[in-house]
């Protein structure tokens, strides 16, 4: 009887500090002007585990629309990359922490204090705002940073200080907002849009608790020529059809375009995202890329960050050198011809420059033995071709890594709730498959930030914080079996529909077949250098590297269609429309300097 006296006992005390936490929350939200509050309470286990969870009730609040915040947000726990960074070899504006944008300099601030969060009561997850911290004196931020909340901190924003390189007479690069527009608001959070001067723009927006503007030195507008058209990216949340928060993006990306995105989020009250935004990005007016890393250095960030490439168990159509693929009997055709011509080992007989006009193409040896050889490709003499390049706007850098492959194998048609796995005859057989990666690089420090991976007709970026590593801060590549495409994760893609598991399957897996591309690489193009990496004439070929290919694609997958249960074949045939280009026939694929992004940015 005793022991279940101190029982009631020790519950209540705990029940008793619960109801004076939230007592005191309650009245403190009151005080900063919330009145309209309802607590729930969500029993979930009799034990507390946290300041945010005591005797199983969970600590959140709702307004009058039903959506949910947290009132004790914990504090932001931010993703680092594995391992320390090295010093890297000096030179340059490259790691310095700093960028020379002409008129402006800028700087990379990593560090914020939480603000808000907000998340809507259907949703599981909702948006987390951050103020920036540890600005470096004389700089000054252009707006808040937002996220999801169920999400790891990692992100940024770009900071800025006058260079003192404005002409005698000139306005200003940057000054004060004139005060502040309230776009958005519900419970703990108001987000405020800073109006700038006339002759300047805002780059981002500003959250606040309540209802009291925002200092006015809290940001700065920056002068309107300083600034490039911006558009949305990602979109962050969706809190309903009348208001989303997204990433933004420069409209104009690629090699020589100059826009600076600064890593706030836009929002929006207006349904249509499609209208010109009112939020802008920067402009890098410096012509000297400072910052961009030299030979050294690149060789440097390979060696840290040259991804671990694996192939799957199964993979019969293994990549190789350029060098070998010619050595080895490929043959160069030529329209009107009948019989090819050997290639020398650099490439050299190849036409070169101009444009594809399907007047050249490349493919296998005549003799059947020595095709075989050849398509098999050989792993022992395999490296990746490097293409070093400038991005949004010269403050991050794009290591491309190009592997090339003779031949690229047949699809495997899969329905994954039959369990049905069909490796099709020739369909998406080609000669001379080319694919690649991007790691993309911060030239503030020289920190791994993404990775993109080309996935056929397509590809996606990856955030380093999703990325497996191996050996330190080198991130693993998957090759998808026979058709090469690469992967984040090992695992099984689906090109057609995901959700209902029916398309071309894309399987990768690790395996003892696998290229250390920080060992073994060859740096093929740095045009920003200008002319220190001498580039391979074969790299200069703009024609096919395979003949083009027909096949009777549709006739094959109808053929398979015919054998599944009558109530799928209608959504498989709907299907079919999804399935990549390549399934009904390709003209030979073109060499790295041919694809839209060797100049331009990454296909998503």
């Amino acid at each position: 009887m005793r022991r279940h006296c101190l029982i009631i006992l020790s519950l209540s005390l705990q029940v008793a500090v619960v109801s004076l936490n939230l007592l005191f929350i309650h009245r403190e939200r009151e005080r900063r002007g919330f009145l309209n509050l309802s607590f729930f309470h969500k029993f979930t286990s009799p034990i507390a585990d946290s300041n945010r969870t005591m005797l199983g009730f969970d600590c959140c609040c709702s307004d009058g629309d039903g959506e949910l915040y947290n009132l004790l947000p914990e504090e932001p726990k931010p993703f680092f990359l594995p391992s320390p960074l090295p010093q890297w070899p000096e030179g340059q504006g490259f790691s310095t922490g700093r960028i020379s944008l002409g008129e402006l300099e800028v700087a990379m601030v990593k560090d914020f204090e939480i603000i808000s969060s907000y998340t809507p009561k259907k949703l599981k997850t909702g948006v987390t705002f951050y103020k920036p911290v540890s600005i470096p004196d004389g700089f000054f931020t252009f707006g808040h940073y937002g996220q999801l909340t169920s999400q790891q901190l990692r992100g940024y924003v770009i900071v800025a200080q006058d260079a003192g390189k404005t002409e005698t007479g000139s306005l200003p690069p940057l000054k004060l907002p004139l005060g502040y527009e309230l776009i958005w608001n519900s419970s703990n959070v108001y987000v405020w849009q800073p109006v700038p001067p006339d002759g300047y723009r805002g780059l981002g927006f500003v959250v606040t608790v309540d209802e009291t503007e925002p200092d006015i030195e809290e940001v700065r507008c920056v002068r309107d020529d300083l600034t490039e058209n911006c558009q949305v990216d990602d979109v962050i949340i969706e809190i309903s059809s009348s208001f989303r928060v997204w990433n933004t993006k420069a409209c104009k990306t690629g090699m020589f375009c100059k826009g600076v995105t600064v890593g706030t989020f836009f929002c929006s009250t207006d349904s249509d995202s499609d209208d010109e935004l009112d939020i802008c990005c920067l402009r890098n007016l410096n012509p000297n890329f400072e910052a961009m890393p030299n030979l050294e250095q690149i060789e440097a960030l390979i060696d840290h960050y040259g991804p671990t490439v694996y192939f799957h168990p199964d993979e019969v159509y293994l990549p190789s050198s350029v060098p070998w693929f010619f050595e080895n009997g490929a043959l160069l055709f030529r329209t009107g011809k009948s019989h090819g011509i050997l290639i020398d080992s650099g490439g050299s007989i190849l036409p070169q420059g101009g444009k594809n006009d399907g007047e050249f193409w490349i493919d296998l040896p005549e003799d059947e033995n020595d095709d075989t050889l050849v398509k098999h490709g050989n792993l022992d003499t395999a490296e990746l071709y490097v293409h070093v390049k400038p991005a949004l706007g010269g403050t991050f850098t794009d290591i491309a890594m190009w592997i090339f492959c003779p031949f690229n194998g047949p699809v495997t048609f899969t329905v994954e709730f039959l369990n049905l796995n069909i490796e099709m005859n020739r369909v998406g057989e080609h000669v001379g498959d080319w694919e690649h990666f991007t790691l993309r690089i911060s030239n503030f420090n020289g920190e791994l930030w993404s990775v993109y991976f080309s996935e056929h007709s397509g590809g996606e970026w990856v955030d380093a914080s999703e990325l497996e590593f191996i050996d330190g801060n080198k991130p693993i590549v998957y090759s998808s079996k026979c058709g090469h495409a690469s992967f984040p994760n090992a695992g099984t893609y689906i090109q057609g529909s995901t959700k209902f598991g029916i398309g071309v399957k894309n399987d990768v897996d690790k395996s003892d077949r696998f290229i250390d591309a920080s060992k073994r690489y060859q740096i093929i193009a740095a045009e920003y250098l200008g002319g220190v990496v001498a580039e391979p004439d074969w790299l200069q070929y703009m024609r096919e590297w395979g003949p083009t290919v027909l096949y009777d694609g549709r006739s094959e997958l109808e053929k398979i269609i015919s054998y599944l249960p009558f109530f799928i074949r209608l959504t498989v045939e709907t299907l079919i429309d999804l399935f990549p280009v390549e399934l009904y026939g390709e003209e030979g694929p073109t060499g790295p300097k041919e694809k839209d992004n060797w100049y331009g940015d990454e296909r998503c």
